[in-house]
């Protein structure tokens, strides 16, 4: 479950009271693990998938009572705003329209400490290109940074000094936004590990192309003189998509990239650190092989495939970053390259239950043949939940004469007690699946107000879940102590 998830009176999950209650909640139902989406900003619709920066937190999930027991905002401030109607979904129109407006009153009442001074020093690498390329944007009225003057297009050292003092209130407020948001999910976090759970994120394998990122390192990717790509990520025709699918990203300049010694990667490693325990890696086919689409083709089916960096990017990441937890995201067309890469890693893959219920072969998916260093899931934030996964699905007899069900109401039980009793070492439910609903995170390929905009009600962490979700926990010696 997401932090956006979460219940709260101000129209999304946040960082404050109420995931302090969910780690407490998974710590009594016997739970080590709370996964979560990219902690990012979000773009324009919403997805934490495709974000203004891969090292900034997103301004949306700091809690405003928070900011109110700082005395960084008062209880006048929030009177008469407009936080959405719907408890059970996020609207992001309203939340951005006040949210934005209430950190910007924090600026003038917040003091600058040793805490803060101590923040901007560990931080100025990506702090400083982030809070002057959202300054920056605003400056330029949204456009995006390779439409900007020709000077700081070019993250020219002349350039950066000069915006950087003619905007430097605008420079300000970023900088803050951000201190806000790390002071606030670092105490979470604490309190989580200091509670036997571990946060397990995520970190897109693409950036976005309109991004602090490419920005200020467009000698990584593969960019014309224009600064636009000169092709873009994606991947194949495939069951879901007759054309494939074409994302948009910039690939990387895996070449520029080796000469550095993968320093760039490296950093956001380090820095990922900050904001996780575990790291669910995605894409991770893309750095065996990546599917490359020239940018102004149509549809994806104009792509082709190239190497990628393959097992010495890997060597390269353990030798400086020995400590990381890696979950690596092996979903999708995959080959035996990626399976000896996998295996030379070490790192554990994923299984999605929802993918294995095809009669005619001895699918992977299916519980017995996972290998015990696996994380198997019921569903993804881009399934559907089981609910709705089974309502629409074509193998209804086989699904219950495998879970050994005979009424379709009990099939999405039978799924959740089905994986946890398989051999892999790490299971994770999503809490839609837990609390029997039907709707989804995210659907892939798609845009609109439903997608990321789940939530879940202040009181669906009721006593009655915990007790069904800690005997589960417990009956199939997956509990923390076990």
């Amino acid at each position: 479950m997401h932090i956006s998830s979460l219940g709260s009176n101000y129209g999304i999950g946040t960082v404050g009271q109420e995931a302090f209650k969910f780690v407490d909640f998974l710590k009594k139902t016997g739970q080590h693990y709370w996964q979560i989406l990219p902690l990012n900003p979000t773009d324009f619709n919403n997805s934490p998938y495709q974000s203004p920066s891969v090292f900034a937190g997103n301004p949306l999930l700091i809690d405003i009572d928070e900011l109110k027991a700082d005395g960084l905002l008062y209880d006048s401030d929030t009177e008469g705003i407009y936080f959405g109607s719907n408890p059970e979904q996020v609207d992001f129109e309203a939340v951005k329209g006040y949210k934005k407006e209430l950190l910007k009153r924090t600026l003038s009442r917040f003091q600058k400490d040793n805490e803060y001074m101590m923040f901007e020093a560990q931080n100025g690498g990506w702090l400083n290109d982030y809070s002057l390329f959202m300054a920056l944007k605003e400056h330029f009225d949204g456009k995006a940074w390779y439409d900007w003057d020709e000077d700081i297009r070019k993250h020219t050292k002349k350039a950066i000094e000069k915006y950087t003092k003619e905007l430097w209130e605008s420079i300000e407020y970023y900088r803050l936004e951000q201190f806000l948001f790390y002071k606030q999910w670092d105490k979470l976090k604490k309190y989580a590990n200091e509670n036997g759970v571990e946060i397990i994120g995520d970190i897109p394998i693409y950036v976005a192309l309109d991004s602090a990122d490419v920005w200020a390192n467009s000698n990584l990717f593969l960019l014309d003189e224009g600064y636009m790509p000169k092709a873009v990520a994606g991947c194949p025709p495939d069951l879901f998509s007759k054309d494939g699918q074409k994302w948009g990203n910039p690939l990387y300049d895996w070449k520029a990239i080796k000469k550095t010694g993968y320093l760039w990667w490296i950093n956001r490693l380090k820095e990922t650190q900050k904001l996780y325990d575990i790291v669910r890696l995605d894409h991770f086919r893309g750095f065996e092989a990546y599917y490359e689409i020239p940018y102004d083709a149509d549809t994806a089916r104009e792509g082709k495939w190239q190497k990628g960096p393959g097992i010495d990017f890997f060597n390269a990441i353990k030798k400086n970053v020995p400590d990381i937890k890696i979950i690596a995201e092996d979903l999708g067309h995959l080959t035996p390259e990626v399976y000896e890469l996998l295996e030379a890693c070490g790192f554990p893959g994923m299984k999605v239950l929802q993918f294995a219920f095809d009669p005619y072969r001895d699918n992977p998916y299916l519980p017995y043949n996972y290998p015990k260093n696996c994380v198997a899931y019921t569903g993804t934030h881009d399934n559907d939940t089981l609910k709705d996964w089974y309502k629409n699905e074509h193998n209804k007899p086989f699904v219950r004469d495998y879970l050994n069900v005979s009424e379709d109401e009990w099939v999405p039980a039978a799924m959740i007690r089905t994986i946890l009793a398989s051999r892999a070492d790490t299971v994770i439910i999503p809490i839609q699946d837990y609390l029997g609903y039907g709707r989804r995170m995210n659907t892939p390929g798609t845009v609109g107000p439903d997608n990321w905009s789940y939530r879940i009600r202040c009181d669906a962490l009721n006593d009655n879940l915990a007790y069904h979700i800690g005997h589960l926990t417990k009956l199939y010696k997956r509990s923390a102590e076990e």
